[in-house]
């Protein structure tokens, strides 16, 4: 079906066609005519499945056919978990937006940048806002947004912000905006206890599922590899070597652990980066776009750019170190295979980590066959659990115990 048929101005089409975009992906497809109605929607697909353009495509049409007089106001939220996805969303707001009579105003708001900037420029005038929530909060406690024009409120990777915390901050920011407007909410997973704080945004969504693109596991080679975790450096070199994979996106645990092994790989003469929240915005956007440009080969990287991100061409993403939830290893795998282009994903394994790969495996109902590779292979044994000592009763007066008291006291 092609985009003319999904209700879509000829402007935004002609924009569409600019961009390269012929036919709408299943999940656009099913969304977009939704959203001109007017539906709450809550959708699930995959990442790299272009969810962002199914709901950016539709409140653009619906906010053309509404332009105010005067100064622009802000008529759409868009909440998302990461500053590199704001940015990309607050693009894809202009891009497509850039063939209309009127072009929207979008403003970006994220931390690592100036927030008496950011003000100043939703003060001038702003249309469409989208943000980090810590930063939008920040805005808000200024007092000098007003959020009570908002027409469309929508939540991008909605389980990864709602396990940042976003829960907490959640009421502020439901208190400054209407209780009517149009609520969407994205994401390629909706467990239970999102499903339960995402009634609070909305309380009869039409929920989408693309059936087909939810096993995102089905659609990359996975392998696991078992080593011991000094010799995963050298090990990941012999690949790099052996498999001639050209864009390659190695997840790490922590931020210190990414700058130390893109050091080291620099120094063996590869062409790598480190990518995580703690670089300023200019060199946040420089690696990406250096690694988007094949400037970068190897791109180390904090699980941050494992949600939404539309790098293409990612010929293999590593698990250097296991993610720490099946979800987070559904979404750093979907980095690659994108658009339907083949990948591989690697893991890394030692002894210390094969029990929590194997709830991985559960979770995502595959069975991957170990590999060892020579020169490399696991040595040793699995260190044996050792059970801790009884906890030891404080002095203090436990939570219990206090209860009992005032019950006794009130009889």
């Amino acid at each position: 079906m092609p985009f003319s048929k999904l209700g879509l101005s000829a402007q935004i089409q002609n924009a569409l066609k600019k961009s390269g975009f012929k036919e709408p992906t299943p999940i656009q497809e099913r969304v977009i005519p939704l959203v001109l109605q007017h539906n709450d929607v809550m959708a699930m697909a995959q990442t790299g499945s272009g969810k962002s353009a199914s709901f950016v495509l539709p409140i653009l049409e619906l906010w053309s056919k509404n332009v105010g007089e005067g100064k622009p106001k802000i008529k759409a939220l868009v909440l998302t978990p990461t500053r590199e996805l704001t940015l990309q969303v607050a693009d894809a707001f202009s891009t497509f937006g850039a063939s209309l009579k009127r072009k929207p105003i979008v403003v970006s708001v994220i931390g690592g940048e100036s927030l008496g900037d950011q003000i100043y420029a939703i003060q001038q005038g702003c249309d469409i806002l989208v943000a980090t929530s810590g930063r939008l909060l920040d805005v808000l406690s200024k007092k000098q947004m007003n959020l009570s024009h908002l027409d469309f409120f929508v939540l991008d990777e909605a389980d990864k912000m709602l396990n940042l915390g976003f829960a907490e901050e959640l009421e502020a920011v439901l208190e400054a905006i209407p209780i009517k407007r149009q609520n969407l909410l994205f994401s390629a997973t909706y467990p239970q206890k999102i499903l339960d704080i995402a009634s609070k945004i909305t309380q009869n969504p039409i929920q989408v599922t693309i059936e087909q693109e939810v096993p995102t596991v089905d659609s990359v080679t996975q392998r696991v590899i078992e080593v011991n975790r000094e010799n995963r450096g050298p090990l990941l070199r012999h690949l790099l070597d052996s498999e001639k994979w050209e864009q390659v996106l190695v997840f790490m645990a922590n931020k210190r652990a990414t700058d130390n092994i893109a050091d080291k790989f620099i120094k063996y003469g590869y062409k790598a980066e480190s990518f995580h929240g703690d670089l300023l915005q200019d060199e946040r956007n420089l690696t990406l776009s250096d690694f988007k440009a094949k400037k970068i080969r190897i791109l180390f990287s904090t699980d941050i750019a494992a949600r939404g991100l539309d790098i293409d061409d990612i010929t293999c993403v590593v698990n250097f170190d296991l993610p720490r939830s099946p979800t987070d290893y559904i979404h750093r795998i979907g980095r690659t295979a994108r658009a339907g282009k083949s990948g591989v994903a690697v893991s890394f394994i030692s002894h210390e980590d094969k029990e929590h790969f194997g709830v991985i495996e559960k979770k995502c109902k595959v069975k991957l066959t170990p590999e060892q590779i020579a020169g490399f292979e696991l040595k040793g044994e699995a260190p044996k659990k050792v059970k801790g000592p009884a906890p030891v009763k404080g002095k203090g007066k436990s939570k219990k115990d206090k209860a009992r008291e005032k019950a006794l006291k009130e009889a």
